[in-house]
């Protein structure tokens, strides 16, 4: 994780020494949340289709508290991914 970067300054203290999510924000640091969600979802392509499957083994790899389906649906939640009625895939969505 590239902390130089002033956009994710303000979440350092989130990430643990391998550079993965140790912890998530409470409800009341939202814009912490955002920047979070944001992060995942540089982790997948544009134009690409994962399965539910998949987008938790992505997640997985960035954070080590072990609830891939949280964040699945606060990124959904967020408009960050979308998905199939079904739940069974996902994609990123493209900001304008």
């Amino acid at each position: 994780m590239d902390f130089s970067s002033e956009k994710y300054k303000a979440i350092r203290g989130y990430f643990d020494q391998e550079g993965k999510i140790s912890h998530f924000p409470g409800k009341r640091q939202k814009k912490k949340q955002a920047l979070i969600l944001e992060f995942l979802a540089e982790k997948f392509e544009t134009g690409k289709s994962y399965s539910e499957i998949k987008v938790n083994e992505i997640l997985n790899q960035f954070h080590s508290f072990k609830d891939p389906a949280t964040l699945r649906r606060l990124m959904f939640g967020q408009k960050l991914l979308d998905r199939t009625l079904d739940g069974r895939k996902y994609w990123k969505v493209e900001k304008a």
